[in-house]
């Protein structure tokens, strides 16, 4: 699965609220050991450098493209590391002060095992902080699944559809309760007012190829096409556009703050 860092960051501003709003609950003055876990073009490492001035920024993400445009924003910055692996295959050494995890968590399965490991990771007194999308249930992920599920192409990728990948907060309260000195769990939905020119792409649409439509074109070949035109008229049902192009958007995020004790 390849991303586009340009793709992604055409809604950059969008996309960076809910890390700010993240990054802004972190209990911690001055870390000295991050890792951003998902770290993408790097954008959202550079808000939690400039947070944390005086901390070592570690970012692991799986896409070569987006650890590129990582690189290149950073590359006279020391404080920054960048390693290319798998989530599912990383291994973050153990006494950080800070893991990070912003868009990026509910691509793994196993929630119930991995937060505890992750915290298991942290220093006396230090903090996980994720933040997720809560939204798998909204009209445009139903669209996208009821699409991916058309026998047109339901072999290549009815089974790529994962419509729970997000717990509810009393699981993550669950999981994590027992080992956090304090524990901090709630929901914001955000009122993305989405833009577009007449005759472009369903902004809608244009946000999804972003992050969630990535790894259904990743596997379709010649019938991106005909697939992406297919969810687009089911967005366009249930997304109308304003006279001005713009769309209203809820998108739903699901925060954990955990911390350790002494």
């Amino acid at each position: 699965m390849s991303w586009n860092p340009q793709q992604y960051l055409k809604y950059e501003t969008q996309r960076l609220r809910p890390a700010i709003d993240l990054i802004a609950r972190i209990p911690l003055a001055a870390p000295s050991t991050i890792v951003d876990l998902g770290c993408g073009a790097g954008n959202v490492a550079r808000v939690l450098a400039d947070r944390f001035p005086g901390a070592t920024i570690d970012g692991v993400d799986g896409d070569a493209a987006m650890l590129a445009r990582a690189r290149e924003a950073t590359a006279a910055d020391p404080r920054f590391r960048w390693t290319q692996a798998d989530l599912a295959a990383c291994h973050p050494p153990y006494g950080l002060d800070l893991i990070y995890g912003n868009d990026a968590l509910h691509w793994l399965d196993g929630h119930a095992e991995l937060f505890p490991a992750l915290f298991a990771k942290l220093a006396p007194h230090g903090v996980l902080a994720v933040q997720m999308p809560d939204n798998f249930a909204a009209p445009s992920h139903l669209a996208l699944f009821d699409t991916a599920r058309d026998p047109r192409w339901r072999d290549e990728v009815a089974s790529l559809v994962r419509p729970h990948p997000v717990a509810s907060m009393e699981r993550y309260d669950e999981w994590l309760r027992p080992h956090a000195h304090k524990l901090d769990l709630w929901r914001t939905t955000y009122l993305q007012p989405l833009a577009s020119q007449p005759g472009a792409e369903h902004p809608v649409v244009a946000w999804m190829r972003g992050a969630a439509l990535t790894p259904f074109l990743a596997v379709l070949g010649e019938q991106e096409s005909a697939f992406v035109e297919a969810f687009a008229a089911r967005i366009d049902a249930v997304y109308p556009r304003r006279e001005d192009g713009t769309v209203f958007y809820l998108f739903s995020r699901v925060f954990i703050v955990a911390q350790r004790g002494a």
